[in-house]
């Protein structure tokens, strides 16, 4: 992923506060052989104190194989995107038609190492931690190996702790533009009003804060 500088994050807590309200992604990993990579939608929780996500597939899943073999893997996540019609982007002077419409969105990579997770009360440790984040309430059964109601359960899937190397972070909303046409397109966006148009608009309008 290109990381222009006026894209980049303004500093960790930028991506990482963007992180914490977006915990669903993409986990890719490098194919076996000649096969392509796989992608596999999933929710995680990450946990930034620990540099690291957790979640769970069916044992099924035809990826085991791949994760074993390259360990290696990244998990995206992309959110607050909206289209922008090229006359938003238009000069000052120029024809409409001649802006270049482009796309705005915010984006994290988790470049990661993936360990599995077969034992039956780590898979619940990882459980635990994957339900305080998605039913914080605590309406849940606990997961006890061998008992019920999950514990039979257990053996069908198996765990995938990803522990983060690198982080790649981008938020395109506009940076390169001049001001005046970035305050302009927030307003454009608030018009429209179509889907992601707000949180599009009100991510551009942190970053526009953020750079005085």
């Amino acid at each position: 992923m290109l990381v222009h500088p006026w894209d980049a994050p303004a500093d960790e807590a930028e991506w990482q506060d963007w992180l914490a309200a977006h915990d669903f992604g993409q986990l890719a990993v490098n194919g076996l052989g000649d096969a392509p990579p796989f992608v596999q939608p999933l929710h995680f929780a990450y946990d930034a104190a620990r540099r690291e996500a957790v979640t769970h597939l069916a044992r099924p899943n035809p990826l085991w194989n791949a994760i074993e073999a390259h360990p290696r893997v990244t998990l995206s996540v992309v959110g607050d995107h909206a289209f922008i019609p090229g006359p938003w982007h238009a000069p000052e002077g120029t024809p409409p038609e001649h802006g270049t419409p482009t796309s705005y969105y915010a984006a994290v990579q988790l470049l990661c190492v993936a360990h599995l997770v077969d034992d039956p009360q780590e898979k619940a440790n990882l459980l635990h931690r994957q339900l305080a984040r998605f039913q914080p309430r605590g309406d849940h059964a606990l997961v006890v190996p061998g008992q019920a109601p999950f514990g039979r359960m257990l053996p069908g899937i198996r765990g995938l702790r990803l522990e983060v190397t690198d982080v790649r972070a981008k938020f395109k909303f506009g940076g390169n533009k001049p001001r005046e046409t970035q305050w302009r397109v927030t307003g454009l966006l608030a018009e429209r009003g179509g889907p992601g148009d707000d949180a599009a608009r009100t991510r551009q309008l942190r970053r526009l804060g953020q750079r005085g």
